[in-house]
């Protein structure tokens, strides 16, 4: 019986279409304040999945508009009550409940030394939203699994609009209101090799580079969380300075790829690692790329409509097929050993 996981993971093409849609007005107010007040750096706030979306953040912000973006540790408010020079910065906090208490007081914290506070939540009504200067609705609905799928998408999309509106990239905001469609196609890409493949692993790497890292990152995440499988994930570029040492002959090394300068280089390391015996699968838009030198299977997605949509859609075609591996090695995706929806950390 299909889980609760992959049917919000389904959901997550129509809560964007809604996301992009509502939330104009809003980002159109928080444009406006940023030029007024341009910040001189940014830095996130979040935990767990979360911070995966807030990870690609980083890569946003500096591709597109050329500011620093940083992941701040919360405990260095909840715990430490170091007192952060961040006047004229602009902070974003991510959460889906908006409830735990460290990433609250974080944001309350930088709101009083200063910066700009954006809350990126699910639940508008939460202490989080009630603190931020601005708020950008997930419009996600109820989530009951308690791995976020479409309430992740939904932090990713709202991230893109957010800069990209900021940035004023005229190309990215034409292709925008494409990517409710395109991750609808993801959705159904067929996965079901990689389950077949992964179904006894009880290691595995999962590598991309660039903004498809942080991407990279939530997969292996819900690999543990739901499948019960030891899995980390590593820059292409940084798997090469030591942890490359761990892989053996049939060792599973999962790789994301979009279309830009990171390509050639983490094909490379796709074939080099196949050439060395691991059990090597690929995710590419790109049927230029199938080759059977460069991984042992290859895992579908739509064409691309920009490099940096292309992470959403690996993950919206990833989201079913983990729950389907979770399922298929004896576990329920929707409630995790020792895991609850909201966790509350200080």
């Amino acid at each position: 019986m299909p889980s609760l996981m992959q049917a919000e993971a389904l959901a997550a093409p129509q809560v964007v279409a809604k996301q992009l849609a509502e939330n104009v007005g809003t980002v159109k107010q928080i444009v406006t304040h940023l030029q007024k007040n341009p910040p001189n750096f940014v830095f996130t706030i979040a935990r767990g999945s979360s911070d995966h979306a807030a990870y690609f953040a980083k890569y946003l912000f500096a591709m597109q508009t050329g500011l620093m973006c940083v992941s701040l540790p919360p405990s260095l408010n909840s715990l430490y009550h170091s007192k952060l020079e961040v006047k004229h910065a602009l902070a974003i906090a991510v959460s889906q409940s908006g409830a735990s208490p460290d990433i609250c007081s974080s944001l309350q914290a930088a709101k009083e030394r200063g910066a700009t506070t954006i809350a990126i939540v699910n639940h508008t009504d939460s202490l989080l939203a009630n603190i931020a200067d601005f708020v950008l609705p997930m419009h996600a609905g109820e989530e009951l699994a308690v791995a976020a799928t479409k309430t992740y998408l939904a932090s990713l999309s709202a991230l893109l609009q957010l800069i990209t509106a900021f940035s004023g990239d005229k190309t990215l905001l034409n292709i925008l209101p494409q990517l409710p469609n395109a991750l609808a196609q993801a959705a159904q890409c067929d996965w079901s090799s990689a389950t077949t493949r992964l179904a006894k692993a009880v290691n595995l790497i999962v590598m991309a580079r660039g903004a498809g890292y942080p991407i990279a990152a939530e997969a292996a995440l819900k690999f543990k969380e739901t499948a019960n499988i030891h899995a980390e994930a590593f820059s292409a570029a940084e798997f090469q300075h030591g942890p490359m040492a761990l892989v053996r002959p049939d060792f599973p090394l999962l790789f994301f790829t979009q279309l830009d300068a990171t390509l050639p280089s983490t094909l490379a390391l796709c074939e080099r690692m196949t050439h060395l015996g691991a059990q090597t699968l690929l995710a590419a838009t790109n049927d230029d790329v199938i080759n059977a030198k460069v991984a042992q299977q290859f895992l579908p997605l739509p064409p691309s409509l920009h490099p940096i949509c292309d992470p959403l859609l690996t993950i919206q075609a990833f989201y079913p097929m983990i729950a389907a591996l979770a399922q298929q090695r004896g576990y329920d995706p929707d409630q995790p050993n020792h895991l609850c929806k909201i966790t509350e950390t200080h």
